[in-house]
């Protein structure tokens, strides 16, 4: 190896369907290190615009078998991937592994350490109730002995950290937390100005949501709060719906019970490449969820310039500044929610000089800041 940018690198992730947020970051860090291979067991191909910008090989076909689905959070269960992923790394022969959390790939790549000698970095995307697992000892006991032969860690968030290095015992010298998850601003403008949407004129200032209608993205509660400003009197204002899912039709329902049906627009599911085009559509982004360790949608809607609502239940209020570009609420007040959606129908003024902020907050987190970020982990599990 005559330079690190000669490594081979390989990325073990058990599934990557809906990883669409990787790919601007697995492009931007291929450009750094040519020798890099992307595993999965489940490859849905690359999003417009990455198209063979990173080498994907499928190994296997991953499975997972749900055990229990607690209300209001990750349903919990296990992966089942291919031991076949050895033979690969094997005739590979990378230098480093980053292997998405604590999967039978992660624990296969640590056990062959001593055989193979390559470096492992455990990646753990942020912390929430379920994904967590603190309630199982022997979830812990099994996630600490791997922490403790990981050659390091890296995480979005702060309270990922916390839970890898107060819960999992891991070497806080070892752990790196930065946002790696983040948004492409040039592909959403891109999709702004290319995408032609069929969305009548709506009354503004128009809410916007984006997402799987599933109890965990607290869509129900959005809606609750709408119902709360009918019962204020307040409807100048439109919510836009984009997503589908399982509550849909009770959703609806519950639309029409409440008398809604003038505020709230349902456009269905967003595809991916008109994401940039219905941000530009609309004025705030309410982020609802009951658990989410991250929320990538969040932060698009900051680099698109949105100001933003966001629970308290998402990894990605730390990139809140209350007051200066959004506000953090309880998902299950409705009340709070209501209140915070009041105060940009009553003073829309807001809107601009708050959407401004966001992008100023999210203007360091770029695919090009992630993947120097990941080049200096690298070379710091290699120095070591």
């Amino acid at each position: 190896m005559n330079s690190i940018a000669d490594s081979r690198i390989a990325w073990l992730f058990p599934g990557l369907k809906r990883g669409f947020y990787w790919h601007p970051v697995l492009s931007e860090f291929t450009k750094r290190f040519k020798n890099t291979i992307i595993y999965t067991g489940n490859w849905p191909g690359y999003v417009s615009g990455f198209e063979e910008t990173f080498t994907v090989k499928v190994v296997g076909k991953t499975k997972f078998v749900e055990t229990n689905l607690p209300e209001g959070g990750y349903s919990r269960g296990s992966y089942y991937v291919s031991p076949k992923i050895i033979g690969h790394l094997l005739g590979f022969k990378p230098h480093v592994i980053f292997a998405l959390s604590f999967s039978a790939w992660t624990l296969l790549a640590i056990l062959f350490k001593p055989l193979a000698r390559w470096r492992v970095v455990i990646v753990y995307n942020g912390s929430s109730l379920n994904v967590d697992r603190r309630d199982s000892k022997v979830h812990i006991f099994y996630r600490r002995m791997m922490v403790r032969l990981a050659d390091a860690l890296i995480t979005n968030s702060q309270a990922g950290k916390a839970y890898l290095t107060q819960i999992l015992e891991a070497n806080e010298n070892h752990v790196f937390a930065r946002p790696y998850g983040v948004p492409t601003p040039t592909a959403l403008l891109e999709q702004q100005e290319k995408a032609n949407l069929s969305i009548p004129e709506l009354q503004h200032p128009v809410f916007l949501f984006i997402g799987v209608v599933e109890y965990r993205k607290g869509l129900h509660f959005l809606l609750k709060a709408c119902n709360q400003l009918q019962q204020q009197g307040n409807q100048n204002y439109t919510l836009l719906v984009a997503g589908e899912g399982s509550q849909r039709e009770e959703l609806k329902d519950f639309i029409k019970q409440n008398h809604l049906e003038q505020q709230i627009h349902w456009a269905g599911w967003v595809d991916y490449s008109q994401l940039g085009a219905y941000f530009e559509k609309t004025d705030v982004f309410v982020f609802p969820t009951l658990e989410d360790i991250w929320g990538m949608v969040l932060l698009e809607a900051m680099a698109c310039g949105k100001p933003v609502l966001c629970s308290q239940w998402a990894g990605a209020k730390e990139l809140v500044e209350v007051g200066e570009n959004g506000y953090i609420f309880d998902p299950y007040n409705p009340d709070e929610l209501a209140a915070l959606m009041r105060r940009f129908i009553d003073h829309p003024e807001l809107i601009p000089t708050m959407g401004q902020k966001s992008k100023q907050l999210i203007a360091p987190h770029n695919p090009e800041a992630a993947a120097n970020f990941l080049a200096e982990v690298t070379a710091f599990v290699l120095d070591h």
